[in-house]
């Protein structure tokens, strides 16, 4: 294998990617609201795809008010239906997802000669191609998803640190929450608006499967080894970046094993995620089956 810059690109481009939906996740799985990020990740797909039609245009500013209007309908929705027709509320979700998300295909296949869209990279998006999309700073040919995944991964950290307290207590006690005070409906749908901007912000890269497989699987990991908070992110933030490289390198390795040219990375960073949350998963149980030591 001979590495080159962009590689090098592809790797720094994959970890941005998994980072940013690394980090919000946590609160998701603290939530217990794994499904909605799921949801939301699905959902944003009509919005998107408006402001591909409407705009004709991959980079503007509008894909990501129609991305975040999605998954706050799909939100706003999900939660009516639960408490009005007395619905479970992954039923709900489910039901809403699956509408939002065939109706975003159907948008896509019909948009798909007016603007340059390809249905498959709603899957598995279009990372190996990111680093051929460049922009020249400091006399440096930068790929342009860099910089927004970097603003994405900025505004994750920051709001979460500015609304640390807040998100810790809404997410282990919630009627405590709302009894200090705590504004938590306006609360959940920030939160919304902040997967749905950073799911819109990492899509078109890494596509859905990338997309639910960080949102969950990095925060499930970090879960079985933690129930500090504080550590939990941080664990989730490393399994993201192996997951990330991980599944590039094995992208690149094991397709000439079994006698192929390639195959998808965001797939096999997906695998690699879910890898690392299942062998996580069974040492955590075999350490706590271990019979203590004699006294």
């Amino acid at each position: 294998m001979v590495w080159s810059p962009f590689d090098s690109w592809l790797i720094l481009i994959a970890v941005l990617s998994a980072l940013c939906c690394a980090i919000p996740g946590n609160f998701l799985v603290l939530r217990r609201l794994s499904l909605l990020g799921d949801a939301i990740s699905h959902a944003v797909l009509p919005g998107i795809a408006l402001a591909f039609i409407f705009t004709q245009s991959r980079s503007s500013p509008i894909m990501f008010v129609g991305a975040v209007i999605s998954g706050l309908i799909v939100a706003l929705l999900s939660r009516a239906i639960h408490r009005r027709a007395r619905i479970e509320e992954g039923a709900a979700l489910g039901a809403m997802f699956s509408i939002m998300f065939a109706a975003g295909l159907v948008l896509i296949v019909q948009g798909a000669d007016a603007v340059d869209l390809d249905p498959s990279c709603v899957l598995y998006g279009a990372l190996e191609l990111a680093p051929l999309d460049t922009i020249v700073v400091a006399g440096i040919e930068w790929p342009r998803s860099i910089f927004r995944l970097a603003i994405m991964l900025t505004v994750n950290i920051v709001t979460i640190i500015l609304c640390y307290k807040e998100l810790e207590i809404s997410s282990f006690d919630p009627d405590f929450a709302t009894n200090t005070g705590i504004r938590t409906s306006l609360l959940h749908y920030l939160f919304i608006a902040l997967i749905a901007t950073t799911t819109v912000a990492v899509f078109e890269l890494v596509g859905s499967i990338i997309v639910i497989a960080m949102l969950v699987a990095p925060a499930a990991t970090a879960s079985l080894l933690t129930n500090r908070l504080r550590v939990m992110i941080a664990l989730s933030a490393l399994v993201a970046v192996m997951a990330a490289i991980g599944g590039y390198l094995a992208a690149i390795l094991l397709p000439p094993l079994f006698g192929t040219v390639d195959t998808n990375a965001a797939g096999t960073m997906a695998s690699v995620a879910g890898l690392i949350f299942g062998v996580t998963l069974i040492a955590t149980r075999l350490m706590r089956r271990r019979p203590a030591p004699a006294q």
